[in-house]
């Protein structure tokens, strides 16, 4: 009987209970949940550490904005500068055309359109006067001095000449209106303005161009320049070449 009792106490003791069938069915309806939600299992059911948190940005980096091509400035096209015409006169031709020196030859035509030269002046003494245009006040006021001293020039046989680079219809208008009496020679290419170097560099308010210098010259009977007269100044201007046409005897 003892023996038995002992056997018992040693079955009772490792016999464990079975679990019931309700509560096996609760454990697993919590599983399932669990596993529904998405619950991940934590650290502290497995014993692990948590992953530490790193400190760069999990950020997506954003993308770089596409840049313009550069455009290219486009070159302005280089000022075109007014050439100056190739018969400007240069110091060795004003140096050439100076007191002594031997009058450059001319043909031209007059206001009737008559030709001029100097071929057919040669043996009488002559004045040659270059002024700019016709009919504007200053060529107007030594025009008209060239004209009311034109008898005392006769009288010396001397003859007097204007040169401009008008048409010669513009002078037959500028002698009608103001009755002048000499004749006067269109040099619309510059030729003998040049060759006297009349047609020269001017500078007008600090503008540069090109035009008639005012110039007189004195030739004389064997067409030798004895007197020049630059950048002239119309007052008083007549009565000096009077006077030095005088003192050629």
């Amino acid at each position: 009987m003892a023996a038995k009792k002992k056997a018992k106490r040693v079955g009772s003791a490792t016999t464990r209970p079975k679990a019931t069938g309700a509560s096996s069915k609760a454990a697993a309806r919590g599983v399932a949940a669990a596993t529904s939600k998405g619950a991940k299992p934590t650290a502290k059911s497995n014993g692990a550490k948590p992953p530490a948190k790193s400190s760069k940005s999990t950020k997506l980096p954003a993308k770089r904005a596409k840049r313009a091509p550069e455009s290219v400035p486009k070159e302005s096209p280089p000022r075109k500068r007014r050439p100056l015409p190739a018969q400007a006169a240069t110091p060795d031709t004003i140096s050439s055309v100076d007191v002594g020196a031997e009058a450059p030859s001319f043909d031209l035509a007059d206001e009737t359109g008559a030709r001029v030269s100097s071929r057919e002046l040669a043996g009488q003494s002559y004045v040659l006067y270059f002024y700019p245009k016709d009919d504007t006040p200053g060529c107007t006021t030594e025009a008209c001095g060239f004209r009311d001293a034109l008898p005392e020039f006769q009288k010396l046989g001397v003859r007097v000449i204007g040169v401009s680079p008008d048409s010669s219809a513009s002078h037959e208008r500028f002698r009608a209106k103001y009755g002048l009496t000499f004749s006067l020679l269109s040099d619309a290419d510059k030729q003998l303005a040049t060759a006297y170097a009349a047609w020269a560099l001017k500078k007008n308010y600090g503008r540069e161009y090109m035009g008639v210098v005012r110039s007189t010259f004195l030739i004389d009977s064997d067409g030798v320049i004895r007197n020049v007269w630059r950048g002239v100044k119309v007052n008083g201007h007549v009565e000096k070449v009077q006077s030095a046409a005088a003192a050629l005897g």
